[in-house]
């Protein structure tokens, strides 16, 4: 039995619940909570960086980050079923996750920006960097959203979770300016139970 070290809200650990129940291995993997921010934590020792989520195989072997576990799984399922195989469609797959991953990443550290400096100490710089980001990275996704395969693949995937996560921290402020992507997510997200039964509320 695999085991999951992540958090609820965390937008990469969910990325891992929803390729794992669209593969159909969610039954080979149970969760354990791990916090980041506690010293004490095991997690340092599976991940050195003491970033989640991690996959802790059978072996004793730890995975990680979310986009190596997702390859992981796609291998464990047979492959080619979240990652193509094949040259072209492999990397405009790859190339959307890295993407996503990246607005994601930039939201993370505007949060923590908020969570772990007082007001005052804010750099105002530092957050128009992050943001700037963002306003890109939607900008491209809101010009041409990517289809949802049957199988949605890892880039897909990322680009609901990341969706979800502006939802969740962000009380869905993107969602006025990106109508498409609104559309978008709301395909995403009919066509995929597990991306509701993984959303936690704000």
């Amino acid at each position: 039995m695999m085991i999951l070290r992540s958090s609820a809200p965390s937008p990469f650990g969910r990325k891992v619940l929803i390729a794992a129940s669209l593969l159909g291995l969610s039954d080979d993997m149970t969760i354990e909570k791990a916090d980041p921010t506690d010293a004490g934590d095991t997690l340092r020792q599976q991940n050195p960086v003491g970033k989640i989520p991690i996959l802790i195989l059978e072996d004793g072997t730890s995975l990680f980050d979310s986009r190596v576990i997702l390859e992981y799984l796609d291998h464990r399922a047979g492959g080619g079923r979240i990652i193509p195989k094949d040259g072209k469609a492999r990397f405009d797959v790859l190339r959307l996750q890295a993407l996503a991953d990246g607005i994601t990443d930039a939201s993370l550290l505007v949060l923590y920006e908020g969570r772990f400096r007082p007001a005052e100490r804010h750099e105002a710089k530092w957050l128009d960097y992050q943001n700037d980001k963002v306003k890109r990275g939607f900008a491209v996704l809101e010009a041409a959203p990517p289809p949802v395969d049957p199988v949605p693949n890892v880039g897909q995937i990322a680009l609901a979770c990341l969706l979800g996560h502006r939802d969740l921290r962000f009380k869905g402020a993107w969602r006025d300016d990106h109508p498409r992507l609104v559309a978008w997510l709301d395909r995403f997200a009919a066509q995929v139970p597990a991306f509701e039964s993984t959303k936690v509320a704000p």
